[in-house]
């Protein structure tokens, strides 16, 4: 009886044996990264876009800079959806370089030349520190500059491997550099695409020749859950008038549902503009009057007031446009004309006269309107007519941030006396404690242009 069972149990593992084997080497390509990278060739890569050339040695991907070479890629022969990327990257100088995640390639690019285009998580060794962050490659430029998480701007170590996750499931990318969380995206477009490593171009001798090294490449694309991210970095959700579970969980709520006016009044009035205003398709649309300040459907407020927060929104001009986002809006000096607060001013500053009046360019797009000018280079700005990001964040201890697009470009603290001398030469300057009240409304301003809003929400920081 002892003999025959002990028969039975040798004969059920060798018909399993098969089975467990091929499991065995499934998984071993998923952990180890076979699949992606063997360690001794290129097979199943393909360069793209430059000149610039890849080898391996001692299972290392080697790319080297080539003069006036355009940016060069080694992409994936196959595409991924979702996914999990790791991999130690080395610079042998301050170059740029990147990963390409769920990219493409379009030949009608670099005037008919071919570039690949997709989101790319960063290396940057110069004195911006954005490695980590997530950048779209020949298409939206920057989408999680590390202005948005600048404590992981020291997480880079020069001449060293540095170790990159990149984690992509459905609709979100998160990355981490050298074991530490870095950023966190939801994004609208490209749910598969190749996988590429970036030699950057350069256009100095003294940067031609120098390596970049990939090595310890692993993927994983099956039996892939979240990793759990910090509640305190910020979460870029390109989803219009959405909030994802990580965001409700982290405190932030909609100030605009996209459907409806609910929260939101006239300024001085008790209910939401019978016109002037309009909402359709996700969007919260102040109509154009000919340029004349709060004489149509006016000004709007949130029923609600805020202290400290984060506030964040979108915002698209037409051509010539000019409106703001007011903050500390109390309603009490009954103004004619806008109400009075501290104002994200929202301008196109290339046709809109108001760009060249106040002082030094305090009246342009993204600036204390006023009282301080925006430091914004052009090239984080998105043309008139698409949308862009404003985001207004007000700590505790009074200090304020502007961003544009995840970039700041200021910061200044209310109560203090320089933000008290910038009021006293400002239009503000007979308004008694201006900008100090301890909370107020978020204002919407109808300046009498076509201006549109969406995805306005807001984390109270008290």
């Amino acid at each position: 009886m002892k003999l025959t069972r002990l028969s039975s149990l040798l004969i059920l593992a060798v018909l399993l044996q098969p089975s467990i084997s091929k499991a065995s080497f499934k998984q071993h390509k998923d952990v180890q990264g076979a699949e992606i990278f063997d360690g001794k060739t290129l097979k199943g890569w393909k360069p793209m876009g430059g000149n610039a050339p890849f080898k391996v040695e001692d299972g290392v991907i080697v790319g080297t800079t080539v003069l006036n070479s355009p940016n060069t890629f080694l992409v994936t022969e196959r595409e991924y959806g979702d996914f999990v990327l790791e991999l130690d990257i080395k610079l042998s100088a301050a170059i740029n370089s990147g990963i390409q995640t769920r990219s493409h390639y379009n030949p009608a690019l670099n005037k008919g030349k071919g570039a690949v285009y997709g989101r790319q998580v960063e290396i940057d060794p110069s004195d911006r520190k954005w490695s980590g962050g997530i950048y779209d490659e020949s298409r939206r430029q920057w989408l999680y500059p590390l202005s948005l998480n600048p404590g992981a701007q020291n997480l880079y170590k020069s001449g060293e491997y540095n170790h990159v996750k990149i984690e992509c499931i459905g609709n979100v990318t998160k990355t981490w550099l050298n074991g530490q969380p870095v950023a966190y995206l939801i994004d609208t477009v490209d749910q598969k695409g190749f996988i590429g490593l970036q030699v950057h171009s350069v256009s100095k001798e003294e940067e031609a020749g120098k390596n970049i090294y990939f090595k310890n490449i692993s993927i994983r694309t099956s039996n892939l859950k979240p990793e759990p991210f910090p509640s305190n970095i910020f979460v870029v959700n390109m989803q219009p008038n959405s909030l994802s579970m990580q965001e409700k969980q982290n405190g932030w709520k909609l100030l605009f549902d996209g459907k409806s006016s609910k929260g939101w009044v006239g300024a001085y009035k008790e209910s939401f503009p019978e016109k002037g205003w309009v909402i359709k398709d996700g969007v919260l649309r102040v109509l154009p009057s000919n340029g004349a300040e709060s004489t149509n459907g006016g000004d709007i407020v949130t029923k609600d007031k805020f202290g400290a927060f984060d506030l964040s929104f979108d915002f698209k001009l037409s051509p010539g446009a000019n409106s703001g986002v007011k903050y500390f809006v109390t309603l009490s000096e009954k103004n004619a004309g806008s109400a009075i607060g501290l104002e994200y001013q929202v301008l196109d500053d290339k046709l809109h006269p108001d760009a060249k009046l106040g002082r030094d360019g305090n009246r342009t797009l993204s600036s204390l309107y006023d009282l301080m000018t925006a430091n914004k280079p052009d090239r984080f700005l998105h043309p008139i007519g698409e949308w862009n990001s404003g985001r207004v964040v007000v700590y505790p201890d009074n200090r304020v941030e502007h961003y544009l697009n995840g970039v700041k470009v200021l910061e200044y603290v209310r109560g203090s006396k320089e933000f008290r001398d910038l009021v006293a030469i400002s239009k503000y300057k007979n308004w008694i404690n201006f900008g100090e009240a301890p909370e107020g409304h978020i204002l919407l301003q109808d300046h009498g242009d076509d201006v549109s809003f969406r995805s306005i929400k807001i984390k109270n920081l008290n």
